[in-house]
C-alpha cells in the first residue's frame, strides 16, 4: 500500500511517500480504508523525535483519519498513535466514531483530536457546568485560530463561556470571532497578560488552554483568577513548561495536564464526551474548520505550514480519492 513514511527523526524532510506492508488487525482492531488524515502538531514533533514513545523509524506517520471500515462499509473517523497516513490502517473499535452524513471526509478527519481535546479541556477546567460563584466562566485560548482553538471557540460558545484568544494576525482573529470568540489578542502587537488583566478588571480567567510550553506556562498562570487552572495539552515551542510558583501560591492556582492518548483509553470519560459532542453535531452546531488540504504527495508542505504557524483551522492530508 502507499503510505507516508517517516524514514528518520530529522524533521519533515525525512518524510517520504513509499510502498509499505499493509497492517494486520490485532484483537479489538478493525481495518480501515483511509481517505483523509488530520495533521496535528504532535505529528510535526514526531518527525523530530519530540513526541514521547515514538518507535524507531521507519514508521507510518499520522494519528487522525477518516475512511471506510472494510468489515461494515460504514464511514468512520478515528484516532491512533501512528499509522494513519496510509491507504489502509488498523484502529481499535472504541476509537472509531460514525461520520455525520453531511460531512466531507476532510471535515471528518479534522474532528477527533481537536474536538475531544477542546471538550475535555473544558471538562477538566470544570466549565461544562455553570460557575458556582455565578457569572460566566472565562477562558484564555492560545493559538485560537488553530485546530483545537477553533474547536474550543465553537464549544465555548455553546457552553456560554467568555473567551479570550491569542493569535499572530488580526485576519485570523477576525475569522475566529465569526465563530464566537469575544476577545481577540494579537500577541505580536500586545502582551496577552496585560490585555487579559485589563479586560477582566484585574481578576483574570478561570482557565487557560495552553499548548506552547516554555515561558508561556508561567505567563498563563499569571493570567488566572483565584483557583484557576492552566490546562497544558502540548509544548509547541519544544521547551519544557516553566512554572511561576509565586502566582500558583497567590491564587491557589494549578497546572493540569491533558493527554488525549491517555484519556482515550477511558470509556467512562470518552463516551459521555462523545454523547455531548454528537448531540451538538446533529444540531449543526459544530463544523470543523478546514484551512488547507494537501494531497499525500505534498504532505511535507503541510507539515511545514503547521510548523510555521501559518494555518487557520485544520490542515488535512488527502490520502485517496
Amino acid at each position: 500500500m502507499k503510505a507516508l513514511v517517516l524514514t528518520s527523526l530529522a524533521g519533515p524532510d525525512s518524510l517520504a511517500v513509499q510502498e509499505f506492508p499493509e497492517p494486520a488487525p490485532k484483537a479489538g482492531q478493525t481495518l480501515i480504508r483511509v481517505t483523509a488524515g488530520g495533521l496535528n502538531f504532535a505529528d510535526f514533533m514526531t518527525t523530530k523525535g519530540g513526541y514521547p514513545g515514538t518507535p524507531p523509524p521507519p514508521l507510518v506517520a499520522g494519528r487522525e483519519f477518516a475512511g471506510v471500515e472494510e468489515s461494515t462499509g460504514r464511514r468512520v473517523m478515528g484516532y491512533m498513535q501512528w499509522g494513519a497516513f496510509a491507504e489502509k490502517a488498523t484502529a481499535y473499535s472504541n476509537l472509531l466514531w460514525p461520520v455525520p452524513d453531511q460531512w466531507s471526509d476532510e471535515q471528518a478527519a479534522a474532528f477527533p483530536v481537536n474536538y475531544f481535546t477542546a471538550y475535555l479541556g473544558y471538562w477538566q477546567a470544570g466549565m461544562t457546568k455553570p460557575r458556582s460563584e455565578g457569572g460566566k466562566h472565562r477562558v484564555l485560548i492560545h493559538a485560537v485560530a488553530g485546530g483545537v482553538g477553533t474547536a474550543a471557540v465553537q464549544i465555548g460558545r455553546l457552553l456560554g463561556v467568555d473567551m479570550y484568544g491569542t493569535s499572530s494576525s488580526d485576519e485570523k482573529l477576525a475569522r475566529v470571532k465569526e465563530l464566537g470568540l469575544q476577545h481577540g489578542i494579537n500577541y505580536k502587537q500586545h502582551k496577552y497578560e496585560e490585555v487579559v488583566r485589563n479586560l477582566t478588571g484585574g481578576e483574570g480567567v478561570d482557565a487557560v488552554f495552553e499548548m506552547l510550553g516554555g515561558e508561556h506556562t508561567a505567563r498563563s498562570l499569571r493570567c488566572l483568577r483565584d483557583f484557576g487552572k492552566v490546562i497544558q495539552y502540548g509544548t509547541a515551542t519544544g521547551k519544557a513548561p516553566q512554572l511561576d510558583l509565586r502566582a500558583m501560591y497567590a491564587k491557589s492556582a494549578s497546572v493540569q495536564g491533558l493527554w488525549l492518548t491517555y484519556l482515550a483509553q477511558k470509556p467512562e470519560i470518552m463516551e459521555p464526551a462523545w454523547q455531548k459532542l454528537s448531540g451538538w453535531i446533529r444540531e449543526g452546531k459544530l463544523i470543523p474548520q478546514i484551512g488547507h488540504v494537501f494531497p499525500l504527495e505534498r504532505a511535507i508542505e503541510a507539515y511545514k505550514l503547521l510548523e510555521q504557524g501559518k494555518n487557520y483551522g485544520k490542515v488535512v492530508v488527502k490520502i485517496t480519492g
